[in-house]
């Protein structure tokens, strides 16, 4: 075959694949990742904190910071970096009071958010306190239930529950603690423990129900898992034990979004009823998790690009002049009723619309 017809068709594949994966980097005017990145980040910077009973920081605003900082670094905005640790700055001091206790999956993902500073700065006192987080979350305290005993010594963390929210929750502290240390044994547990969820969870169509007695496709409850999944094979080296099956967990899910996609680019707070209402923190869940495996080659660029497109495009509309998402579903207890899900109030603001939406400008912009 001659030399040029053969490199012709070599190259095919890959300038196809450069043009379907340009489609999530030409945007309009108002839609770039740019524009919307700087106003939720530099609105959070401003904001208050957002505490349980107002008592502890709450997961949400460590979801949010996080995905600030992911955000700040790809753009490269030092100013914006230098306000997000001045934020963190007191909980050294007047505001350590704030800091979650570790004795709860939800406060202990707090050490995921001080061991992305340490990476940042290589300042020691985030790493003391995020690793901190990351250990406990396998020491069994003193008085353990029995359930968490159960889990425990079957090297599983202590603080397993078997809800879907887990697997954002654990694996982003111990994914953190991984790449803060080095040390291995944080993958696995991150990775182990994201495998046995997936057997026991994960529905043949790929989604979740938001519990094993509530059969209901709750769209932020599956955005935990969507995001869970996404960040740990962005960590995990291509030879790890685990690496097939959470592949496998996330390719499933991915084809199961793809269907349920409403003809507006979002996706309905139950995600396989077309006619509930479209929920912005779900929507910008699965929106992340299509435009990061589009961008790293896990996903077919023809076919999942222009979904996530579609997605961004759409969930852009959704942010108010306050630089407020709207249409965010409130924080939802299982419930087997359906009506209480189409009934849920929505608010505007809440972090667990604002992150995720920042995480979705951040991985436009990675490479």
């Amino acid at each position: 075959m001659c030399k040029k017809v053969f490199l012709f068709l070599f190259l095919l594949p890959l300038q196809f694949i450069v043009a379907q994966t340009s489609i999530l980097k030409d945007f309009p005017a108002g839609y770039t990742p740019e524009e919307i990145g700087k106003r939720l980040a530099y609105h959070f910077v401003d904001d208050r904190h957002d505490l349980y009973a107002g008592r502890y920081i709450h997961y949400a605003e460590v979801c949010i910071w996080s995905g600030a900082l992911d955000f700040a670094v790809q753009i490269k905005d030092q100013e914006l970096i230098k306000q997000l640790q001045n934020k963190f700055e007191p909980f050294f001091t007047r505001e350590k009071a704030l800091l979650p206790p570790m004795n709860h999956v939800d406060y202990n993902m707090f050490g995921g958010l001080a061991l992305q500073l340490y990476q940042l700065t290589k300042d020691k006192r985030y790493r003391e306190i995020g690793m901190a987080y990351a250990d406990s979350q396998w020491e069994l305290p003193k008085e353990p239930k029995i359930e968490e005993k159960y889990w425990a010594e079957k090297g599983y963390s202590w603080q397993t529950r078997l809800w879907i929210d887990d697997m954002y929750m654990i694996t982003v502290v111990q994914a953190q603690a991984y790449k803060a240390s080095g040390d291995r044994k944080y993958l696995d547990r991150a990775t182990e423990e994201m495998a046995m969820y997936l057997d026991e969870l994960q529905r043949p169509n790929g989604l979740f129900y938001h519990a094993p007695d509530v059969p209901y496709y709750w769209a932020r409850g599956d955005g935990w898992m969507a995001v869970g999944m996404t960040d740990l094979l962005r960590y995990m080296p291509e030879d790890h034990k685990d690496r097939p099956r959470i592949m496998k967990g996330y390719l499933t899910m991915m084809e199961s979004l793809k269907k349920y996609q409403q003809p507006s680019g979002m996706w309905n707070q139950l995600i396989d009823e077309p006619d509930c209402w479209a929920e912005t923190s779900g929507s910008a869940m699965f929106t992340y998790a299509l435009i990061t495996g589009v961008r790293q080659g896990w996903l077919n660029a023809e076919k999942y690009a222009p979904v996530a497109r579609e997605a961004w495009l759409a969930l852009l509309p959704y942010i108010d002049e306050r630089n407020n998402i709207t249409e965010v579903c409130i924080g939802t207890g299982k419930k087997n009723d359906k009506q209480y899900y189409y009934d849920r109030p929505r608010v505007a603001g809440d972090f667990h619309g604002q992150a995720p939406v920042l995480w979705c400008a951040a991985a436009l912009l990675t490479m």
